[in-house]
């Protein structure tokens, strides 16, 4: 937890001095506190997000590749088409050879 503490500062700090800089463009172009108060509080919003995807991804277990793999393998086996499976299975029609066209009504 240490260690994610003192990444998370790490990464603010850029964060932090870009959002100063872009507060004082936003003051000094616009004249309005309101433009800089929305870039902050968007800012804030922002960055709240992200530090929270972070956790969360970070929280997630990581699968195993073998349980991936087997995963892949058996959807394979349930959506194979059945006829190119078994084409001699009980019941099924052999598809007819190749031979003189059909007479077809004109």
């Amino acid at each position: 937890m240490h260690d994610l503490i003192r990444g998370w500062k790490a990464a603010a700090r850029p964060a932090l001095l870009l959002l100063f800089l872009l507060v004082e463009v936003v003051l000094v172009d616009t004249g309005g506190l309101t433009a800089a108060v929305a870039l902050a509080a968007t800012a804030a919003a922002g960055s709240a997000l992200a530090v929270c995807s972070v956790i969360a991804a970070r929280c997630a277990p990581a699968v195993p590749r073998t349980r991936v793999r087997t995963a892949i393998r058996d959807r394979e086996r349930r959506t194979a088409f059945l006829p190119q499976r078994d084409p001699d299975a009980r019941g099924r029609r052999r598809p007819r050879a190749p031979g003189r066209p059909l007479l077809t009504a004109a």
